[in-house]
């Protein structure tokens, strides 16, 4: 038998049949060998390599200045330590909207040369061509509505999306437009409950949701919040699962303190 048929690895297809039988979608952000292998043994159906690195990685203040070789970095990173999660690579910002040519060589690097199993992108009817091109040449895509980051100038900062009847209308548009042009899922990010499972009842394919209400047929968060890595500041939509935080800076100072206390390294740490 060969290498591909014995693989039991999380697919479109996968994903697809979670939808129908009303099985609710799991998804994290990785950007880490090490972490992403931590969440694959736990079970997460989907992990993205998110150009939320930009901020939670490499320190921007946005996922603006986020390079294509960043994120192949990160998501060779993330690829070598999965083998059972569906991994999907983040096209960052100005890797798809020049041309469809360019969207698709973009996305095609997260394939061969990351060892990704889909891409994600931002936008609505202005990516269609490029999320047709795309996924008719075999590439798994996920999109994504409500606050795409990457326009965050655009929409006036980190607000709700959809909370009018015209912008409401539009992310619903977008998002048959989006299952039209062939992606398979999209990413429903800081719309109202009411409106992201409007859509969710609406289409075939699933949403993800990420402060989008219970009514998504699944749920994204990034790691980072969810572990509690920060100080105070959480986003109304993060629920806080661990408080990395205060383990770290706990465990550091301690370390500091038998360091200069000469009670580390003790005799059994010792060769």
């Amino acid at each position: 038998m060969s290498k591909q048929c014995k693989t039991s690895r999380i697919t479109t297809f996968s994903i697809q049949k979670m939808k129908e039988r009303g099985e609710k979608i799991s998804m994290l952000t990785a950007y880490d060998y090490s972490t992403a292998a931590m969440m694959d043994e736990a079970g997460v159906d989907m992990i993205l390599i998110g150009d939320s690195l930009g901020m939670v990685i490499l320190g921007y203040d946005s996922t603006l200045p986020v390079t294509m070789e960043d994120m192949i970095h990160h998501t060779k990173a993330v690829s070598r330590g999965t083998k059972k999660a569906m991994v999907i690579g983040d096209m960052p910002f100005m890797s798809y909207q020049a041309s469809v040519e360019e969207a698709l060589r973009n996305a095609g690097r997260f394939m061969k040369e990351a060892g990704a199993q889909g891409v994600k992108l931002e936008g609505g009817e202005e990516v269609a061509e490029a999320v047709m091109k795309i996924t008719s040449s075999g590439i798994p895509l996920v999109g994504h509505l409500g606050l795409t980051p990457q326009s965050v100038h655009q929409l006036g900062g980190y607000r709700i999306q959809g909370k009018d009847d015209k912008t409401a209308k539009k992310i619903m548009e977008d998002a048959k437009i989006l299952e039209e042009a062939g992606a398979f899922s999209i990413v429903l990010e800081c719309i109202p409950a009411g409106l992201a499972g409007e859509i969710s009842r609406s289409l075939t394919i699933p949403t993800i949701g990420i402060g989008a209400g219970v009514e998504c047929d699944g749920q994204v968060l990034v790691v980072n919040d969810m572990m509690g890595m920060y100080g105070e500041f959480t986003p109304k939509f993060v629920k806080r699962y661990a408080e990395l935080n205060a383990d770290m800076s706990a465990a550091v100072k301690r370390y500091i303190d038998e360091v200069k206390g000469e009670t580390f390294p003790a005799e059994e740490h010792s060769f």
